[in-house]
């Protein structure tokens, strides 16, 4: 694994920050529209979690997911907190941000493989909190249409970032930023 400089880390962790808040603000808060008697509800948040396991580092991609998710399920519905602190870690896993743009082909395969972790892991949390399994139909229902939703919104924000090249001008390299610190790190 690559050793990243302090100033590199720096920048990791504020946009790490950064997509943390968002994807709890677009979870809890910006298109929440509460569904079913389990207490879940559609939103875009799943969105901006696609978008950070597209452009950060694992690592990052996966602390972004599970603290805004989580911190969004403890302001909206505190009993799911828990489930979605692993599972929305999980669904970072399979993207990629090494690619030169957020959409290449694997991150276009990656949503629907995060739709089959998101569908497993909430059937099983809700199998869990509820003390059974039996609304698999419903379950499996509910995160089509949030996952669907997440995933056409996904396309569409990743595509107009790409077409700005926004991972370019987030993640390049200046020789004259080189020369003056003396780092080969990621600069804004």
């Amino acid at each position: 694994m690559k050793q990243r400089n302090p100033q590199e880390r720096l920048r990791l962790l504020v946009l790490t920050g950064l997509f943390a808040g968002l994807i709890c603000l677009f979870t809890a808060y910006i298109c929440h529209i509460p569904m079913g008697a389990n207490g879940g509800y559609l939103h875009f948040g799943d969105t901006l979690i696609y978008v950070a396991a597209s452009l950060l580092p694992q690592p990052y991609a996966l602390l972004a997911a599970a603290i805004g998710g989580g911190l969004a399920d403890l302001l909206t519905s505190p009993m799911w907190a828990p489930a979605t602190l692993i599972i929305k870690a999980l669904i970072t896993l399979p993207f990629t941000w090494k690619a030169q743009k957020l959409l290449c082909t694997r991150n276009r395969i990656a949503p629907f493989l995060s739709w089959i972790i998101s569908t497993i892991g909430y059937y099983l949390a809700e199998g869990l909190i509820f003390g059974t399994y039996a609304a698999l139909v419903t379950s499996i229902l509910g995160s089509a249409i949030q996952s669907g939703g997440s995933l056409l919104f996904y396309y569409l924000v990743a595509g107009v970032l790409d077409k700005q090249g926004v991972k370019n001008k987030i993640f390049v390299k200046t020789e004259r930023m080189t020369k003056y610190h003396g780092s080969d790190s990621l600069y804004l």
